[in-house]
């Protein structure tokens, strides 16, 4: 229905969890579910669809045994019972993780790569999706974890946070991928990488959880929460045979700390606090007249988190304590440069509410400006040209599942704080990705594409293409699929 544009043409890639079973156990947490790539092949005009497993190492233990075999987040593994006791009592001390990365998908160089938080990612053709082959980083860098959003500049380097250790302790490391294409005869993007900053955690047995960071031309930014992976409850998880997520640490009663990292020199510039807050994802960064503008999708705890346990999925919409755990809001911090101390706001540029101020300690304590009134969810820009630039327009979906329409679509304009939206009864979109046209001036000249699943009819599924500019539908094309479609999570798209 509708017409698609002549010029759109390539492949519009999502990555997300899949069936919530193997054999006879069962998945306790969405985050937990065998990786499934989606594919929707634009070409002259026609849309075609396919779905497949991520062939990782996890899921082909899970399926030749008929059981869950790799610890995941929320899901303990089913003991094999051909072990001996003391086989199982060594397992205690198995390093071996889930390679189930079913979070996003991202360009290295010309390869996509499919994402989790383990240092583990697997190549996916983008033409087939068939599963290519794998890569462990750690092979290259010294992280044993790291954000499943990395960041890509315009020339193709990647940079990715990640989290190291040495014998002074845990830090935070940016790993940078320099961008390969040409003059090189090293054989992959991931040869040359190397660990271009760090920054000591704030807790050597707790460091903080991050899923995602921000980078201007000139800073890094790292948030971090006071929600922790923490090392002593780690150990107990193995001993008390408890999942993954046991070992997340909320610290209310501390705050947020924002680094700043010049590139220059990879050294702390300055560092902010803030009230604490969770947080995911950040929409998007910039540098503006002395100050670094970070806006984040931010919610009051970690409790969403326990929010996509599956037995919490079921009846969410009519859940009203459910819906008060799962609302965001974008929210601004505003971080100045200068550091002189002053009683006065350190915040002098125009158009914001948000404020910063000297505390009695001496540190700056930010407060951030709220951009809109509505849950707001897996933020996309006009990236190809507006990374770390300032910018006007992002696109999210809704995090209020309270809403008439909880699957919202949202353009939420920055300088306006204005928003408009796109919903169509009893459907949930994914996350909006935005194409930008040929030629294209503005800002939003272009289109978003989203994937679109039906509460009534659980495998059907659709692409529908939204007009950046309006916010109005101007195409679609439905499929029906021989089993039930699952909701993805992040993608890209990739131009013919």
């Amino acid at each position: 229905m509708g017409t698609i544009p002549h010029w759109l043409r390539g492949n519009f890639l999502r990555n997300g969890p899949g069936v919530l079973s193997v054999g006879q156990d069962e998945f306790n947490h969405l985050f937990d579910s065998s990786a499934v790539i989606h594919r929707f092949s634009i070409e002259k005009g026609k849309v075609t669809y396919q779905c497949k497993f991520l062939k990782s190492e996890t899921y082909r233990k899970n399926v030749e045994a008929q059981r869950i075999v790799v610890d995941e987040f929320g899901t303990k593994a089913t003991p094999d019972p051909c072990k001996t006791i003391f086989q199982k009592f060594s397992a205690i001390f198995s390093d071996e993780m889930s390679d189930n990365c079913m979070i996003s998908l991202y360009p290295f160089r010309d390869q996509i790569f499919a994402m989790g938080e383990t240092p583990v990612m697997y190549e996916v053709d983008p033409n087939n999706i068939d599963t290519v082959g794998r890569v462990n980083m750690r092979e290259y860098v010294n992280i044993i974890h790291n954000s499943s959003h990395p960041h890509v500049e315009e020339d193709g380097t990647v940079y990715l946070l990640g989290l190291s250790v040495d014998v002074t302790g845990p830090k935070y490391s940016i790993v940078k991928f320099p961008n390969t294409r040409q003059g090189t005869t090293k054989p992959d993007v991931f040869s040359e990488a190397q660990i271009v900053a760090k920054v000591r955690t704030r807790w050597p047995l707790h460091p903080g959880y991050m899923h995602s960071f921000g980078l201007t031309p000139n800073y890094y930014i790292l948030i971090e929460q006071p929600l922790s992976v923490s090392v002593p409850a780690k150990l107990a998880s193995k001993i008390n045979n408890k999942p993954m997520s046991s070992m997340l640490k909320w610290y209310p009663d501390h705050p947020t700390i924002i680094y700043v990292i010049s590139r220059r020199n990879d050294k702390i510039v300055l560092k902010y606090e803030a009230e604490p807050f969770f947080y995911l994802h950040v929409i998007n960064q910039y540098e503006e007249e002395g100050h670094i503008i970070i806006d984040v999708c931010a919610y009051k705890d970690p409790k969403m988190i326990h929010c996509m346990l599956i037995e919490s999925l079921k009846g969410a919409h009519e859940n009203p304590k459910y819906a008060n755990l799962f609302r965001s809001r974008p929210a601004r911090f505003v971080l100045p440069l200068r550091s002189e101390k002053t009683t006065c706001d350190l915040v002098t540029l125009g158009g914001t509410e948000a404020k910063a101020f000297f505390t009695t300690r001496g540190l700056i304590r930010v407060l951030p400006e709220i951009l809109c009134e509505m849950g707001c969810e897996t933020p996309r820009i006009n990236y190809p040209r507006f990374l770390g630039k300032k910018y006007r327009y992002f696109y999210s979906i809704s995090a209020d599942v309270d809403l008439e329409n909880p699957g919202t679509l949202i353009k939420v304009d920055t300088y306006t704080k204005t928003y408009k939206t796109w919903s169509e009864p009893n459907t949930f979109p994914c996350e909006p990705i935005f194409v930008p046209s040929p030629g294209g001036k503005a800002e939003d000249d272009g289109v978003i594409l989203t994937s679109v699943l039906w509460g009534s009819d659980e495998r059907k599924v659709a692409l529908v293409i939204i007009d950046a500019k309006s916010f109005t539908e101007i195409a679609r094309t439905e499929f029906r699929a021989p089993t039930p479609v699952p909701k993805c999570l992040h993608g890209c798209f990739i131009s013919a």
